[in-house]
C-alpha cells in the first residue's frame, strides 16, 4: 500500500513509481500529447490550489455533500440488488477511488454484505490493466465484480471498458457512477450533471496519488500500471475530509430527482460542439462539470462552455479557476451538461 487511503477501504493494485518520473509542465506535456505521445507516459506537475480556489472548493463540498451522498446511496442500492451479499468493487483510478470507498462504506453500513474494494488503472486508447484484472479474478467470481467511476463525460471510459472486457467475457463491463450525463453507465445515481467535489482537486483528494502511468521502461509486462505518491503534500491532504463529509450525510441525504436523459446522447452533443467550433479531434472536447474542471486543472484550456454565467451554485469553482487560468467562459446551449471544456490546439498558436 502507498498513498493515504486506509487499507480497510481499498486495495491499491498500482505500482509505486514515486521519484521515477519527472513531472512536466502543462504546456510541454500538452505539446507532446498533441504531437502523438500518449498522456499515460507522462505525469503533470500538480496544480497547487490558491487559497481562494480552496475556499470555493469547500463551499462546493458543503453545497453538494448531500446530493453526492444521495447519489452514492442510489447507486449502492442498485449494486446490492444486482450483486447480492458478495461484492467486489473495482474502482477506476484515480477519480473512481474515493467514490468506490464511499459506495463500500454505504453498502456495509446499510446491507448485510461482504464488500471488497480494489482500485486499478484503465487508460483511454490503451485499455485496462490486465494484470490487475487477473489478480482480482483469482480471488473473486466474475459475477461479483462491479466497476466504479465518478461520472461520465462523453462515455470514452465506458467504451474502453467494454472493449477491454472482450478479453474477460464473463465479467460485466457495466459501470456504476454517481453522475451519468452522457447516458452510458449501467448503474447511476442520477443523470444530472452535478458537481462531485472530488473533481475540483487532483491528488490532494485522491490519497495523494498521481493519475495512472504506463511506460515500458518503468512498467514491466508483469507489473501493475503505475502511480506516484506525493508524500510531500501530506499537510494538504483532504482525501478523508472529502470522504467523511459525504458519509456524514448518509442518513439524511435528499431524495434524488429523476432526471431524464437528454434526447441526444452525450456523444451526439460532443460532435455538434466539434462541428460548431471547428474542432477536428473530439478528444479536445471534455464535457461535464468534472471534465471541464480537469481541463482547467491539468490541460491548456481554449475556452470553457457553460450553460450560464450566473450559476454560482453549480459552477462557482469553474468561474474562479477559469479566472485564475485566463480561460474565457462562453455561454452555450448545452443539453446533457452544465459545462464543457475545450482544449487549446497548440498548432493554432
Amino acid at each position: 500500500m502507498f498513498g493515504t487511503y486506509k487499507p480497510q477501504d481499498v486495495t491499491i493494485l498500482l505500482k509505486d513509481i514515486s521519484g521515477l518520473v519527472k513531472p512536466l509542465g502543462t504546456r510541454e506535456r500538452e505539446k507532446q500529447i498533441q504531437s502523438g505521445r500518449h498522456y499515460s507516459e507522462m505525469l503533470p506537475i500538480e496544480y497547487e490550489p490558491t487559497q481562494k480556489y480552496l475556499q470555493t472548493y469547500f463551499d462546493a463540498l458543503n453545497r453538494y455533500a448531500g446530493i453526492t451522498a444521495a447519489a452514492v446511496a442510489s447507486v449502492a442500492e442498485k449494486i446490492f440488488r444486482d450483486k447480492g451479499n458478495k461484492i467486489a468493487l473495482v474502482s477506476l483510478a484515480r477519480a473512481g477511488t474515493p467514490i468506490g470507498i464511499l459506495i463500500k462504506n454505504y453498502l456495509e453500513q446499510k446491507f448485510p454484505c461482504q464488500v471488497v474494494h480494489y482500485t486499478i488503472s484503465i487508460i483511454r486508447g490503451i485499455g485496462i490493466d490486465k494484470n490487475a484484472v487477473k489478480y482480482i479474478l483469482a480471488r473473486h467470481k466474475p459475477e461479483e465484480i462491479q466497476f466504479v467511476d465518478g461520472w461520465t463525460g462523453k462515455g470514452a471510459i465506458q467504451r474502453e471498458l467494454i472493449n477491454a472486457m472482450k478479453d474477460f467475457p464473463n465479467v460485466n463491463a457495466g459501470l456504476a457512477v454517481l453522475s451519468d450525463p452522457a447516458g452510458v453507465a449501467e448503474k447511476t445515481g442520477t443523470h444530472e450533471d452535478f458537481l462531485i467535489a472530488s473533481s475540483c482537486l487532483n491528488s490532494t483528494v485522491s490519497g495523494l496519488l498521481s493519475r495512472t502511468f504506463l511506460r515500458s521502461d518503468i512498467i514491466g509486462v508483469d507489473d501493475f500500471h503505475g502511480a506516484a505518491f506525493y508524500s510531500e503534500l501530506a499537510d494538504k491532504d483532504l482525501t478523508y475530509q472529502f470522504i467523511d463529509s459525504i458519509k456524514s450525510h448518509f442518513d439524511d441525504a435528499p431524495e434524488i430527482k429523476n432526471i431524464a436523459i437528454a434526447k441526444d446522447s452525450g456523444l451526439d452533443e460532443v460532435y455538434r460542439i466539434a462541428e460548431e467550433f471547428s474542432v477536428t479531434d473530439i478528444n479536445l472536447i471534455k464535457p461535464s462539470i468534472g471534465e471541464a474542471t480537469r481541463v482547467l486543472l491539468r490541460r491548456l484550456p481554449w475556452k470553457i462552455l457553460v450553460h450560464s454565467l450566473n450559476d454560482e451554485k453549480h459552477l462557482g469553482h469553474l468561474y474562479q479557476l477559469a479566472k485564475e487560468k485566463g480561460a474565457p467562459l462562453e455561454v452555450y446551449p448545452l443539453k446533457n451538461y452544465k459545462a464543457c471544456g475545450l482544449i487549446r490546439l497548440l498548432a493554432d498558436n
